[in-house]
């Protein structure tokens, strides 16, 4: 996955994995450890700029980080909505939320990393990370509060496999350099601070859906019956592909032309490819399509109506 590749070259860059300090407690009574630090590391990749990694097995002895005084608010994960997801491009998900902290934290300091991130699984030993590219911008509210926006950018044909198609957990953390630097073996670990959040909001991401419709014949004679196929296909992340959702429920519905609401005729089922196949008796001129409600793992879709001219 190319996010734990990132995460790998990243907190080598930095040098946080290299911390050979015992867990500590932070905020909310939650532990971290160097692994911690590495997954915020993972968004700071401007902050390793023109830096050489350390790569001794340890640093020294010098202390462990003091808890950061900063908490986070108001966190939404792509406007509160499921994330939905193709087999390939990117998608950028929006990601706002707010901090409170101490009136002596600078949170626009060069070296100070703030981040949302998602995981799935284990909060210690996760199945997946997805991250932000760029680190979010804060707009101060007052001398000690700001609201932030920024993204998860998600790159389905790399990072996503069909098992990625569950609940994710939002977690924020903030790292604190105070000019200390990372890549020095003797740094002053005490003068570092960070705090961290678990479990902030969830989010669902979800595998797209897509949904075809074809009635026939056209035009049709009055009282004969129409034949109505389709297809339900959602992205297979295993393979790069679209393929047949089996056995889901879909309803045909039908339009009359000049009106702009669809009528449910009846609900059927997928096969085992997905397909769809349904006759209907033809009445007056309108469109007939293919509506799937959705499940937890992919999104509601509706087919574009086709249009039968009735004799």
């Amino acid at each position: 996955m190319r996010i734990r590749a990132t995460v790998a070259a990243v907190s080598g860059a930095l040098a946080l994995s290299a911390f050979a300090m015992p867990a500590a407690q932070a905020a909310g009574g939650s532990s971290y450890t160097p692994a911690d630090l590495a997954k915020f590391a993972s968004v700071a990749q401007h902050a390793a700029s023109g830096r050489s990694a350390y790569t001794a097995s340890t640093a020294a002895d010098t202390g462990t980080p003091y808890t950061l005084d900063l908490s986070f608010s108001n966190v939404k994960i792509n406007k509160g909505k499921p994330i939905a997801a193709g087999i390939g491009g990117h998608v950028s998900v929006p990601v706002t939320f707010s901090v409170k902290h101490a009136a002596d934290v600078n949170i626009h300091a060069d070296d100070f990393i703030l981040a949302v991130d998602l995981y799935r699984g284990s909060y210690d030993d996760p199945s997946g990370i997805l991250v932000g590219e760029d680190l979010p911008t804060c707009t101060d509210t007052s001398t000690t509060t700001a609201d932030c926006k920024g993204t998860i950018d998600i790159y389905p044909g790399d990072e996503l496999s069909n098992a990625d198609a569950t609940t994710w957990k939002a977690e924020g953390g903030a790292l604190a350099l105070n000019g200390q630097d990372p890549t020095d073996p003797n740094v002053d670990l005490s003068k570092i601070g960070f705090v961290d959040y678990p479990s902030l909001t969830t989010v669902k991401l979800q595998r797209v859906s897509r949904l075809t419709v074809n009635a026939a014949p056209e035009p049709v004679k009055k009282g004969r019956t129409v034949t109505v196929t389709g297809k339900l296909t959602r992205a297979n992340w295993d393979t790069s592909t679209y393929t047949g959702y089996a056995n889901q429920s879909v309803k045909l519905q039908f339009r009359k032309k000049g009106s702009s609401t669809y009528t449910t005729l009846k609900t059927i089922k997928t096969s085992s490819t997905g397909t769809l196949k349904t006759t209907t008796k033809a009445t007056v001129d309108g469109y007939y399509r293919y509506s799937f409600a959705g499940t937890s793992t992919t999104p509601a879709v509706n087919a574009t109506g086709d249009y039968v001219d009735v004799k």
